[in-house]
C-alpha cells in the first residue's frame, strides 16, 4: 500500500500536473512565435538592404566604355550615420572589378542561392567584416550601352545590432506575455479548484463533527457526481461497521444476561458454604459449586468462539484441509457419548473432500451438530453423518430419528440463547449457542445450512436419499470454499 505521506496535497498535484506541462507548451510556443518574429524581422531587413542596393544599382553607368557609379555625399552619409546599425556597400563592375564603396567587403560565396521572395537577382548572406557580424545583400545589376554590355554586383552590407536588438525587443515581449498568461492561469485553476473542492472539503468537515456514536449516512448530493461512489462507498462501509457495533453490544448484552446467573449461583452456593458446618453438607455444595462451574466454563468457551466466527477472526488463518477427515475425527470423539445411549452413530463418506477452512471452526461446527443429534435423539436411536463432493460445493449432512423442529423453531434456533421448547425441558442444562456458531462458521466458509424434517422413506431433495429406518431431523450444511 502506498504512503499516504507521498500522496502530498491534491490541489498542488493537480497544479503540478497542469502548470508543468503548461509551461513546457508555453515554452515551446514562445520559441515557435520568436522564431517566427525573427524571420519577420529578417524579412523587413533584408527588403530594407534590397532598396538600397537598388537604389546604388539605379546609379551605375558606363561612361567611356568604363562602368561608374554616382553616389551622391547624402548617400554617403547616410551609409555612415545609419541609427539603426552601420553600413557598408561595395560596387564591382561587369568584371569583377572595385568601382566604389569598401573594397575589402568580402564578395559573394559561390554556394549562396539566389533568393526568390524578391523579383530580382539577389543574395542574401551572413560575413564577418572588421571583426563583426554583418548581413550582405548582393545585387546583380545589368548595365549596358550602345558599344557594351553586362552585370555589375552592388553589395549593401549592415551590421546586426539592429536586428539584434529587435530580436532581444521581441524575445523579451513574447516572453512577459507568456509569463503573465501562465501567472493567470495558474491564478484561475488556484481559484477553480478551491470552488471545485469546497463541497469535499465540506465533507471532511461534516465527517470530523459527527459524534462517534452517529453513523448515519451522508447524502451523496452534497458532492460532485465523481465524487459520490466514494460517498455511496463510505455509508455502506458505515453501515456494516453499525451492524458490527449492534452485534457487538447484543452478544455483550446476551453475554452478561447469559453470565450472570451461574455467577450469582455460583455466589450463593460459595456463602452457604462458608456458612455451613456439616461436613456432608458441606461436601454436596461443593459438589454443586463444581457442576455450576463446569457449566460456567462451557459458557464462556461457547460465547469466545461464537465470539470468534462471529468477527471473522479467523477469516487470515484459512488452509487446506480434509472435511471427510475432520469428521471421521469428531465422530471417533463423541462415539462414547453414542455408545452410552446406544445410539447407532455412522459416517458416510467414501471420498475424501478437500476444501480451504478453518480446521479448529469446522471441528467445532461438527462437534456441534453430531453433539446434537446425540443429545436429543433418544437412546437407541441412529445418527448419520455424510460427506459428499459437488461440482462446485461440498455437502455435509447429519441425519437423526430425534423429535425434529416445528417450522416457527427452524427460524429461529440459530439466534443465539435461543432453545426450542422441546430441547429446554429435556435438556434444561444446554447454553443455546451450538447452532448459532454453527451458523457463523458456515457463513464464513461462504456456505448455507438448511433444516429439513424427513419421514420414514422420504426422498431428499438434492439427489441424497435418507438411511432407511431414520425419520427425524436432517441438518445439510452446503460449503463453498473448495481448494
Amino acid at each position: 500500500m502506498q504512503n499516504l505521506d507521498q500522496l502530498g496535497s491534491l490541489r498542488g498535484q493537480f497544479l503540478r500536473w497542469l502548470l508543468i506541462p503548461l509551461v513546457i507548451l508555453v515554452a515551446l510556443n514562445a520559441f515557435s512565435v520568436y522564431n517566427n518574429a525573427l524571420d519577420a524581422a529578417d524579412l523587413a531587413y533584408d527588403r530594407s538592404l534590397l532598396s538600397s542596393a537598388r537604389a546604388l544599382g539605379e546609379r551605375i553607368a558606363i561612361v567611356d566604355g568604363k562602368v561608374t557609379v554616382d553616389v551622391p555625399y547624402v548617400a554617403l552619409d547616410s551609409f555612415e550615420t545609419d541609427t539603426l546599425g552601420r553600413l557598408y556597400y561595395r560596387v564591382s563592375g561587369i568584371h569583377g572589378e572595385y568601382i566604389s564603396g569598401y573594397e575589402d567587403l568580402p564578395g559573394l560565396p559561390k554556394n549562396v542561392a539566389r533568393s526568390d521572395i524578391y523579383p530580382a537577382l539577389v543574395h542574401f548572406f551572413h560575413a564577418q567584416y572588421q571583426g563583426q557580424p554583418i548581413r550582405i545583400a548582393a545585387l546583380h545589376q545589368p548595365v549596358y550601352d550602345d558599344r557594351m554590355r553586362g552585370i555589375a554586383l552592388v553589395e549593401v552590407a549592415e551590421t546586426l545590432d539592429a536586428r539584434r536588438g529587435m530580436s532581444r525587443k521581441i524575445l523579451l515581449d513574447t516572453l512577459l506575455r507568456q509569463a503573465l498568461l501562465v501567472i493567470a492561469v495558474a491564478l484561475l485553476v488556484w481559484l477553480a479548484l478551491r470552488f471545485v473542492l469546497h463541497p469535499l472539503l465540506q465533507l471532511s468537515y461534516y465527517l470530523a463533527e459527527r459524534e462517534p456514536t452517529d453513523l448515519s449516512d451522508f447524502s451523496p448530493l452534497i458532492v460532485h457526481k465523481e465524487i459520490r461512489p466514494l460517498v455511496l462507498a463510505m455509508n455502506g462501509y458505515m453501515a456494516r461497521l453499525d451492524q458490527l457495533i449492534s452485534g457487538q453490544k447484543r452478544f455483550i448484552a446476551d453475554a452478561s444476561h447469559q453470565l450472570r446467573t451461574p455467577l450469582t449461583v455460583l455466589k450463593t452456593q460459595a456463602e452457604l458454604a462458608l456458612r455451613e458446618d456439616d461436613p456432608v453438607a458441606m461436601r454436596q455444595i461443593v459438589q454443586s459449586i463444581a457442576q455450576t462451574t463446569d457449566t460456567t466454563v462451557y459458557l464462556a468457551n461457547r460465547l469466545l468462539t461464537l465470539a470468534r466466527t462471529g468477527h471473522g477472526v479467523a477469516e487470515m488463518e484459512m488452509t487446506e484441509l480434509s472435511l471427510t477427515q475432520l469428521a471421521r475425527e469428531v465422530c471417533l470423539e463423541l462415539a462414547l457419548s453414542a455408545v452410552r445411549k446406544q445410539q447407532d452413530l455412522a459416517l458416510e463418506a467414501d471420498t475424501e473432500v478437500r476444501l480451504r477452512g478453518h480446521a479448529l471452526l469446522l471441528h467445532e461446527m461438527l462437534t456441534n451438530l453430531i453433539d446434537n443429534a446425540i443429545t436429543y435423539t433418544p437412546a437407541g436411536g441412529q445418527i448419520v453423518v455424510r460427506v459428499l463432493p459437488r461440482e462446485t460445493s461440498v455437502l455435509l449432512e447429519v441425519q437423526d430419528n430425534g423429535p425434529g423442529l416445528s417450522d416457527t423453531e427452524k427460524e429461529k434456533v440459530f439466534q443465539p440463547f435461543y432453545r426450542a421448547l422441546s430441547s429446554s425441558a429435556s435438556h434444561p442444562g444446554g447454553t443455546g449457542l451450538g447452532m448459532s456458531i454453527v451458523s457463523e462458521v458456515v457463513q464464513l466458509h461462504q456456505g448455507r445450512i438448511t433444516l429439513e424434517d424427513v419421514r420414514r422413506g422420504a426422498a431428499l431433495a438434492g439427489g441424497t436419499s435418507p438411511t432407511p429406518g431414520i425419520s427425524g431431523l436432517l441438518v445439510r450444511v452446503q460449503l463453498s470454499c473448495l481448494v
